[in-house]
């Protein structure tokens, strides 16, 4: 789906600093869960639409415990290894922009749209995702696989992509349930939310590969220089998903007037 509209950003306003931010890095799956849980519920008493891509990633996640648990990766223990330092990026980027730090462009872009009450519930999906995807994949993955072992990683690597991919359905029905006009873009797009989706999904899975790549084959010296590089460009993209371009607009206001307001019954829609 392309959402292709700009719409003028809200004065942003300080949040509170939620306590499960202030904790030591989550050390397993399980852990990550649980923090995800105190997060979305501290988002839905704030009203902060933060709780959207934590709702969705905390889906995400719940997923891959269960891939592990069936077997699904070459290397379950490895997977979980991934998994926790994949999801302490999103959660130390978060505690940093809470504390009034910087979490990186990208995450900044995502972070600040929560604070817009004109965004769409597909835009903050969508702005996680790819401050999550395009900017800290890559880099969870050199950081699990070091070096020469990078390679051996890249099968359960790919494998997580077509999990996501089988989220899809499953993730229209429930924006859907609380967006129910979303499907007008699609009309007036000409493309369905499947084929957009997991081209960009995959897409951003192979960018985050070669990423990963270029960190196992780089001296620790550029490492800086292609981090900012990549959040660049990471932090581009949100910046198109949050503010497209003009003439979309009547459409995204539409449909955006017609989404459920009541934060709670997004986020148990989307659970």
């Amino acid at each position: 789906m392309r959402v292709s509209v700009r719409l003028a950003p809200t004065p942003e306003a300080a949040a509170p600093m939620s306590p499960s931010l202030l904790l030591s890095p989550a050390s397993s799956i399980d852990e990550v869960l649980d923090r995800l849980d105190d997060l979305i519920d501290g988002f839905v008493r704030d009203g902060s639409r933060m709780a959207l891509f934590a709702c969705l990633y905390r889906s995400v996640t719940a997923r891959v415990r269960d891939g592990i648990r069936s077997g699904r990766f070459d290397d379950g223990p490895r997977m979980e290894r991934f998994d926790v330092i994949f999801a302490n990026r999103y959660l130390n980027a978060l505690a940093a922009y809470r504390r009034g730090e910087s979490p990186g462009r990208s995450w900044r872009v995502a972070f600040d749209g929560t604070r817009s009450g004109q965004l769409l519930i597909l835009q903050h999906l969508l702005l996680g995702m790819n401050a999550h995807i395009n900017y800290d994949l890559g880099v969870a993955a050199a950081q699990t696989a070091p070096g020469a072992a990078l390679p051996g990683l890249r099968r359960d690597f790919f494998e997580i992509t077509r999990l996501l991919g089988e989220l899809l359905e499953e993730v229209q029905d429930r924006i859907t349930r609380v967006s129910p006009w979303l499907g007008v873009i699609d009309v007036v797009g000409c493309r369905t939310d499947e084929e957009v989706f997991f081209f960009g999904l995959s897409r951003a899975r192979d960018v985050a590969w070669e990423m990963a790549r270029c960190i196992a084959d780089s001296g620790p010296e550029r490492l800086p220089e292609e981090l900012g590089r990549v959040d660049r460009v990471a932090a581009q993209v949100g910046g198109m998903i949050r503010r497209p371009a003009l003439h979309l607009l009547p459409v995204l206001l539409c449909v955006r007037a017609r989404e459920v307001g009541d934060l709670a019954a997004v986020v148990e829609a989307l659970s």
